[in-house]
């Protein structure tokens, strides 16, 4: 008979496991320490919440902190707060303006709202091939896509080309999706050349808002976008450190909790 293991050393073991394999299921999980899976789940979404690993349906992947998911995978993480979050960016859309959409899951889920508005006319300008099919049928809007390189882990366009059509446009409104938020640090992505586009989307945008989940807080990544006080209005979920609401309060950043 196996021996049924204490909560913390099930969850060091599951972790040693990650730091071996490209991914670990629920099903292997159960199987491994003779508990249910309801356990097996409950021990994910803490590690997960410590930043330990990546939460996946029917399983867990490693956390590394230059790792990028793909977005079909990053579109049902965390996805209730994802959509409290493009709820509430909504909301900051009006009739007739420009909006730049960044690539990511909250703002393609802002795309999904924006679709519905019941406005007459807005400017859409985004670098995200799934945001521009997704809008693309709605009569009110008129779509703006840079040119660019394909990176088909986000469905985005980037590099020199998106660069240059990006500086002959302006913006009311940037919703920008990030992979990490330090405070200290600043905005950052682990691709470097959507770093620089995503520099240059604020550098043409009147007003910025940041729309990411609290998981994203306090991290750290390979390439820097920009300090935090570039960021006008950040969106996020009520279970944000309060340390790091606090510090980012502290460089005049509005926050919005949801």
């Amino acid at each position: 008979m196996k021996q049924v293991l204490g909560l913390e050393e099930r969850r060091r073991k599951i972790r040693g496991l990650l730091e071996e394999r490209a991914q670990i299921t629920v099903v292997e999980l159960t199987e491994k320490f003779s508990v249910s899976a309801v356990t097996i789940r409950a021990d994910l979404v803490a590690l997960d919440e410590i930043g330990a690993l990546v939460r996946v349906h029917g399983g867990a992947l490693p956390r590394r902190e230059s790792d990028e998911l793909p977005i079909d995978i990053k579109q049902n993480m965390r996805r209730a707060e994802k959509l409290r979050i493009a709820a509430a960016a909504v909301a900051h859309i009006h009739e007739g303006e420009t909006v730049l959409l960044d690539s990511g899951t909250t703002t393609a889920e802002i795309a999904k709202l924006i679709r519905g508005l019941k406005f007459q006319s807005l400017n859409v300008i985004t670098n995200a091939l799934n945001i521009a099919v997704m809008l693309a049928s709605a009569p009110f809007i008129n779509l703006i896509i840079p040119g660019g390189v394909l990176r088909r882990r986000s469905w985005s366009l980037s590099g020199p080309p998106a660069e240059n059509a990006m500086r002959e446009l302006q913006a009311d409104t940037l919703f920008l999706g990030v992979d990490s938020l330090d405070p200290e640090v600043g905005l950052m992505t682990p691709h470097v050349l959507e770093a620089q586009l995503n520099a240059q989307m604020i550098r043409i945008a009147s007003k910025v808002i940041a729309v990411t989940d609290s998981s994203k807080l306090l991290r750290r990544n390979l390439s820097v976008i920009s300090p935090v006080d570039t960021v006008d209005l950040l969106i996020t979920d009520k279970a944000a450190d309060a340390r790091a609401i606090e510090a980012i309060r502290a460089r005049n950043v509005e926050v919005q909790l949801v």
